[in-house]
């Protein structure tokens, strides 16, 4: 089966814009982590041990784990990661995991 030339161009844009955006804005990110301190930590390592590192993790599983919550698919037993998900833009979700991902664990 062919594919038109036109058709193959049109799939690799969508490709690399859907890349594009997902790299977020670190920057952005941690001006935007305040409500995310309370329970994971300034630098993204939790004193508490109720609560993930996020520190390190890569961006791609954080935007993942954050649409999730969002969403409703992946549940939070407290609903305080549902809750503030739901807030989230894909802008935010991607600029939070861009951050996260900026640091040591």
């Amino acid at each position: 089966m062919k594919i038109p030339m036109a058709m193959t161009i049109a799939m690799l844009a969508g490709g690399f814009g859907t890349a594009a955006q997902a790299a977020g804005n670190i920057q952005a990110g941690k001006a935007k982590s305040a409500a995310c301190t309370a329970c994971h930590g300034k630098q993204g390592i939790s004193s508490n041990p109720d609560y993930p590192n996020i520190a390190g993790q890569t961006a791609p599983y954080l935007a993942k784990s954050l649409r999730e919550f969002r969403s409703g698919l992946r549940k939070d037993p407290s609903t305080d990661m549902n809750r503030i998900a739901a807030g989230l833009s894909d802008a935010d979700i991607a600029d939070l995991s861009a951050y996260y991902a900026s640091l040591r664990r």
